[in-house]
């Protein structure tokens, strides 16, 4: 009888870690793509400033600070329940960023401090490209009284959740936790020596972001068989309303949709995410059916607090 309780018992013991593994293992590999803003330097307020989250069970992974950064990443956080934990303000802790452009740094300093303010108790980790580690100097000096006086004054303020490990970056392996890896690349914004691609690997999904970008050689091979590839782009149509000088810069620096549906058909992404979209008055249905006469793949026009 004894034996006979002892088996039971082992088998109940045996039952619930094989269980308890199981839940951990699935939230291990619950790879979500949140699009905070999908924005350009024009003030549309239907769309905020470019930045996303890859989110991996408990933690959040951000690309790009565009201005909204922190609230977009909030309001996710109470609309979504299941994102709840790695989007509030407070957890937002490791963050990736393409390029230096203002349109994607804005939101920068509320990164770094509305985190903290709110009791992140950590240094942000970010890792980008040279002319980071001075852009995040002259943010803390330029808040230095605000710090100052938080972690001075009557406010009971951290002394940890201001700070920022930079890490600048080149090409290849950038990091790697038990959760995921992330590999930079780079990519071609008109005479910028340091922008980035970066292709993020989980358990369960594959995630090239391009930044902003004209066609890419290291981008397709970065993104082929790729499970999303969320890649900027601007109409055709429109750009063929632009003027000399306008057409000038955005041929040299940013992607059409008919170079992106030729993109597209190289790299073969299970979905296509369009991102950081110019329309200059094409409406969503024409930027879309300008790629999808020349790609018949699964594409999605990106909106903001859209999940994948």
């Amino acid at each position: 009888m004894i034996k006979i309780k002892h088996i039971i018992l082992a088998f109940i013991y045996l039952s619930v870690n094989f269980f308890s593994f199981n839940i951990s293992s699935s939230e291990k590999q619950d790879t979500q793509l949140i699009l905070l803003g999908t924005g350009t330097p024009n003030a549309d307020p239907e769309r905020s400033g470019p930045a996303l989250a890859i989110v991996v069970g408990h933690q959040s992974y951000l690309v790009d600070f565009g201005p909204g950064i922190v609230r977009q990443a909030a309001k996710a956080s109470r609309e979504l329940d299941d994102l709840s934990k790695p989007l509030k303000p407070m957890n937002l802790r490791i963050a990736f960023l393409t390029h230096l452009h203002s349109d994607h740094t804005a939101g920068y300093p509320d990164l770094i401090l509305t985190p903290w303010v709110l009791e992140r108790d950590q240094p942000l980790k970010v890792f980008g490209p040279k002319g980071l580690k001075n852009m995040t100097d002259n943010i803390l000096k330029a808040y230095t009284d605000d710090i100052n006086y938080r972690i001075d004054g009557l406010e009971p303020a951290n002394t940890q959740g201001w700070r920022v490990d930079v890490t600048e970056i080149d090409e290849g392996l950038i990091y790697q936790d038990e959760l995921i890896k992330v590999s930079a690349f780079k990519v071609n914004h008109g005479t910028w020596d340091n922008a980035f691609g970066y292709k993020f690997e989980t358990d369960d999904k594959t995630i090239v972001v391009s930044g902003d970008t004209s066609p890419s050689k290291k981008l397709i091979e970065a993104s082929k068989n790729a499970d999303i590839l969320v890649h900027e782009v601007y109409s055709q149509d429109g750009f063929n309303r632009r003027t000399n000088v306008w057409k000038q810069y955005h041929s040299t620096h940013h992607t059409s949709t008919v170079e992106l549906a030729s993109i597209a058909n190289q790299a073969q992404p299970d979905l296509l995410i369009l991102n950081h979209i110019l329309f200059w008055g094409s409406s969503e249905d024409e930027l879309l059916g300008e790629i999808k006469e020349l790609y018949n793949g699964k594409v999605s026009l990106g909106s903001d607090l859209n999940i994948y």
